[in-house]
């Protein structure tokens, strides 16, 4: 293989997190995100790279406004299009990359010459939203100035396919993964729902690089994206989302691919990873090598932070035993004046003096100055109130109602509950939040203070885990009441418990946490999930499982409630047509099914909606269109009822071919399984996934080798 010249390099600017229209409405700050925006696009055209690529977070807003819209198009406009031929040669098909009227790569229009395509995924700020499901880049993509990739249209089932592209002999697979909410994502992995896709030949000759678009550090326990999650057959990640800029790529040798953060172009929010001088690169692929440079923006408002402790300064130390405020507030109104001097001098030493004939003019800076006031024994700080202070430098900084901001650490002292119970030490309680430890582990320690009299505790803390991480709305109520009326039947079968009822609750409640801790108690699950409707988007509907409706609950459930007694189950009877299970009976059941009784000429079939649909799965190796087969609905079974006998009771399962047969519209798929059936949905989703790609035999992707046993091991 022949040397690799500069003819054979790729060069990209990459680029996250532009939040252009943040702020737009503040008369000082309202154009700081499109104008470094506008900066990144110019270094784009200045360095004559091949192509721009940004990881999300493009607008502030999914519905920007007319100015914002205004500012990108016309930034990319200036920059992007050109007579410039792009270099760059397009090997994938675009239709499985873009979507819309318009599926193909922007440089490949006969209409409008592009000299800079850029590529980009949405973020959790612009993404798609509304009817059509649609994105603000879905309108910079259809006016050809966006390549608008790496679409996750299901957040359960992602498949993440390459854009293709080479430049004399560099190949690069360009993957990217749009935004989907980070406790969803995480669960859609462990699940194996991600597949990736490989170039179909030399897969050792390409160059992977991805972007991503979700939190990068573990803020919650499932809150975040672990880099092991990610194949291990990716050169480089570039990651969005994260503020901080980390320009420079970090090696992660579990995985043998590295990481680079560009951070956010604007200030977003007054904290430390922000204050970190803001930085783009350009990244340079050479074959399967590639390096960065790194490129300072200059537009940037200047932001400097400080953080004080008054207990640990020399100098205020000394205002400690007097009447501080005013001396305190002079102190520290010196201290707001040297850091913006400070910032003013750090904003002039990037800036390049042939740029500017005269003396640039310094925009006003960023302070933010976090003051720990907590004073020694016997002493007091007297602060003034923070708007007021900040008030005080109107005209000599941006934000000038929140220069100052005052807090104090609290004392570590044991608290005392109700009943003279312990509870936990506040800075305990700091460190147990519901986002860095189990819920299981929170009850846990604020038990351990106290004891319950009926209620297991073991169980209560599963209970409270299925509340909180997996969403059941009814995970308490029904603990609670489940233990209830075992306490009391308990009770009842015990002849002399006027005696000691306090000591039969307490043994009782020791055999439920033993026989709980042995796994052989495990919570009630009475109520049944139907199956999610095939429209149903959960990023746009929230979750399916939290809609009421979503949940079947049996007559006899509602009997239990009411009488607080279960009822014994009867066998079911099978009637009627052959292959067709009766329900199961129950007094409401029969109440219900004798008021509904018409005339027989009628022969109308209703079905309680309390019962749950069946869905019926044929061969796999029958026609693609009859894999899943949706169940009748109740408005069509009472148009074309079946002939049943006047005995028969409603029949709650049929036959596959007798199923097929009455469905009014088969072409309509139904991807909606039950909870049972989970393994058969894997196998026939992967099949489908299979055969969606492409029917020729020359495809230039094939599924990457599954990398979830790997990732479990490592967890």
């Amino acid at each position: 293989m022949p040397a690799l010249t500069a003819a054979d390099t790729i060069r990209i600017l990459v680029a996250t997190d532009s939040h252009v229209g943040y702020n737009e409405r503040d008369h000082i700050r309202g154009d700081d995100s499109w104008k470094s925006f506008h900066e990144v696009m110019c270094s784009a055209k200045e360095k004559d790279v091949d192509m721009v690529l940004l990881a999300g977070d493009l607008f502030h807003e999914n519905k920007p406004s007319r100015k914002a819209m205004y500012q990108v198009m016309r930034s990319l406009r200036m920059n992007c299009y050109g007579e410039k031929p792009c270099e760059l040669e397009m090997l994938s098909d675009g239709s499985e990359n873009f979507q819309g009227a318009f599926n193909h790569v922007n440089y490949e229009d006969p209409d409008i010459n592009v000299a800079i395509p850029v590529f980009s995924i949405h973020g959790n700020h612009d993404d798609p939203s509304g009817e059509g499901h649609l994105a603000a880049l879905d309108l910079l993509q259809i006016s050809g100035l966006v390549n608008y990739y790496g679409r996750t249209p299901e957040s359960d089932n992602i498949q993440v396919k390459p854009v293709l592209l080479q430049k004399g002999q560099t190949k690069l697979a360009l993957y990217g993964m749009s935004n989907v909410r980070d406790e969803r994502l995480f669960r859609t992995f462990r699940d194996g729902k991600v597949k990736f896709f490989q170039p179909g030949t030399q897969k050792q000759d390409w160059f992977n690089l991805m972007s991503v678009h979700q939190n990068h550090h573990a803020y919650t326990e499932t809150g975040y994206l672990p880099e092991n999650f990610l194949p291990e057959f990716l050169d480089l990640v570039v990651w969005g989302h994260e503020h901080e800029c980390l320009i420079d790529p970090r090696y992660n040798p579990e995985m043998n691919f590295h990481v680079m953060q560009p951070g956010s172009s604007v200030a977003t929010s007054l904290m430390p990873g922000e204050a970190v001088p803001k930085h783009v690169a350009v990244l340079s692929v050479t074959g399967r090598d590639f390096k960065v440079e790194s490129i300072r923006l200059k537009t940037v408002r200047p932001f400097v932070m400080k953080e004080m402790v008054l207990s640990e300064d020399r100098t205020a130390k000394s205002f400690v035993k007097k009447d501080n405020r005013t001396l305190l507030a002079r102190y520290l109104m010196d201290v707001v004046e040297s850091l913006i001097e400070q910032a003013k001098s750090e904003w002039l030493e990037v800036q390049d003096e042939e740029d500017h004939d005269d003396e640039p003019e310094v925009p006003l800076p960023l302070i933010r100055l976090r003051v720990e006031y907590s004073a020694p024994d016997g002493g007091k700080f007297d602060c003034e109130n923070p708007q007021r202070f900040s008030n005080r430098f109107v005209g000599k900084v941006a934000n000038v109602n929140d220069v100052v901001q005052f807090y104090r650490k609290k004392a570590g002292t044991a608290r005392k509950g109700q009943d003279s119970a312990e509870v936990p030490e506040e800075s305990i309680l700091a460190q147990m939040s519901i986002d860095s430890v189990k819920v299981e582990k929170l009850v846990r320690e604020f038990l351990t203070a106290q004891s319950l009299t009926i209620l297991p505790q073991n169980s209560f803390g599963d209970a409270v885990s299925q509340f909180v991480d997996k969403d059941d709305k009814h995970a308490m109520e029904m603990f609670v009441n489940d233990s209830l009326i075992d306490q009391v039947k308990h009770l009842m079968d015990i002849e002399d418990a006027d005696d000691d009822i306090q000591n039969a609750m307490d043994q009782h409640k020791s055999k439920l946490e033993e026989l709980f801790a042995a796994g052989r108690l495990k919570m009630p699950k009475r109520a049944k999930l139907k199956p999610r409707p095939e429209n149903w988007d959960s990023d746009m509907d929230e979750e399916w499982e939290a809609q009421p409706a979503a949940w079947v609950r049996s007559d006899n459930e509602s009997e239990l409630d009411d009488e607080e007694a279960p009822l014994p189950k009867t066998k079911p009877t099978a009637k009627g047509r052959p292959r067709a299970t009766a329900p199961k009976k129950t007094p409401a059941a029969t109440k219900k099914a004798a008021s509904a009784k018409t005339s027989r000429s009628k022969k109308v079939v209703e079905e309680s909606e309390e019962e749950e649909e069946d869905v019926v799965m044929v061969d796999s190796d029958e026609d693609e269109s009859q894999l899943f087969i949706q169940p009748a609905t109740r408005k069509q079974a009472s148009t074309k009822p079946p002939p049943l006998k006047k005995s028969a009771p409603p029949a709650k399962r049929t036959s596959a071919r007798n199923t097929t047969g009455t469905a009014t519209k088969p072409s309509k798929l139904a991807f909606s399984q039950p909870a049972t059936q989970s393994s058969g949905r894997g196998k026939i989703s992967k099949q489908i996934s299979g055969d969606e790609i492409s029917d020729d035999d020359d495809d230039a992707f094939e599924p990457a080798p599954s990398t979830l046993t790997s990732n479990r091991s490592r967890r």
